[in-house]
């Protein structure tokens, strides 16, 4: 007759420690302290428990998956850090899963549920799952965010809040007043951030600033937020992204309204295609691909070495290019 398979209450009577922390050895193990966690190890060795399958993924020689989720596949920006985050995974000996919430909240938490039973930990890239439940799931399983602070969660973010202010002294210094800020979707951590760093340092320079949106975060809502532009009396406009940015762009000459002389506009991300527009677009560009790099090595500390780096910030900067220019002499009418 086979003996039964040891199990974690097994462990923790051999070691003197409580099932849940034998449970969090395997499951969480950066929750648990080195010592403790070698303890349980050794026990765990000598008495032969073999971790189940959720643990299991993260044992040392064992074929890892890190799950990507994005909000949007078909969103150009997430190409570059797709790309380098599986470069990158590749190089470490890990496989990349990638899925697309399709900017749905709903979608993107029953994906991730799915998929941490599997995985070794997740990049959850601009993520639009509230802080609470971004906070439920690394308790399960490792993370790293992109484009989102979480107290406690390490997080990747290109300082885009600092490239609107860049993009609004731009916007002063060749003569406008009156800027308007296209939003991305409410959800979103990165719009609040951008749209605050416009507000405010248009009421530094003593600009005006008008809200205009939200908008879907691709061209549709571009031609959306043209339609409102153009019953608005701002001499520009700075969007939540690029595609927003060239959504509008078409609809505003689709309209009669010549971009740069009429009219000027900023978008974000820097996106492949941004300096394909006529005329090309003036931009906030950050590092992706070193994003998705560094996403990776986040995930692979805790998972590796169960440390949990510090939150990164990347520089931005603005790629002015002819998207921009002064505004009519006579703006009145705007």
């Amino acid at each position: 007759m086979t003996a039964p398979r040891p199990t974690i209450y097994d462990v923790a009577r051999h070691c003197g420690v409580a099932a849940s922390t034998v449970s969090r050895t395997f499951s969480h193990p950066s929750r648990v302290n080195p010592a403790t966690r070698e303890k349980v190890q050794a026990a765990a060795d000598e008495i032969g428990y073999v971790p189940r399958p959720l643990a299991r993924a993260e044992a040392p020689g064992r074929a890892r998956t890190m799950t990507l989720v994005v909000t949007d596949i078909a969103n150009p920006y997430y190409a570059p850090l797709i790309k380098a985050a599986q470069a990158q995974a590749l190089a470490g000996d890990y496989t990349l899963a990638l899925t697309d919430s399709d900017e749905s909240p709903r979608v993107e938490v029953s994906n991730l549920r799915q998929l941490l039973a599997t995985t070794s930990g997740a990049i959850l890239a601009t993520s639009r799952l509230s802080d609470d439940v971004i906070r439920q799931l690394a308790q399960h399983r490792p993370l790293a965010i992109v484009n989102r602070e979480i107290d406690g969660i390490p997080s990747l973010v290109v300082d885009t809040a600092g490239g609107m202010r860049k993009a609004v002294r731009h916007l002063a210094a060749i003569g406008h007043r009156r800027i308007a800020y296209l939003s991305g979707p409410r959800n979103s951590w990165i719009n609040g951030a951008r749209w605050q760093a416009l507000r405010e340092e248009s009421a530094t320079l003593g600009l005006d600033a008008a809200f205009l949106g939200p908008h879907p975060p691709n061209r549709q809502g571009g031609h959306e937020a043209a339609d409102a532009l153009m019953l608005h009396r701002a001499t520009a406009a700075i969007a939540y992204n690029d595609m927003i940015a060239i959504g509008t762009l078409q609809r505003l000459q689709a309209a009669g309204v010549n971009v740069p002389t009429d009219f000027s506009l900023v978008g974000c991300d820097d996106i492949f295609g941004a300096d394909l527009t006529v005329p090309a677009l003036t931009t906030i560009s950050g590092p992706t691909e070193r994003l998705g790099r560094a996403a990776v090595d986040v995930l692979h500390a805790q998972l590796a070495h169960h440390t949990k780096p510090e939150s990164t910030q990347f520089d931005a900067h603005l790629v002015t290019r002819g998207s921009t220019a002064p505004p009519p002499a006579d703006d009145t009418a705007r």
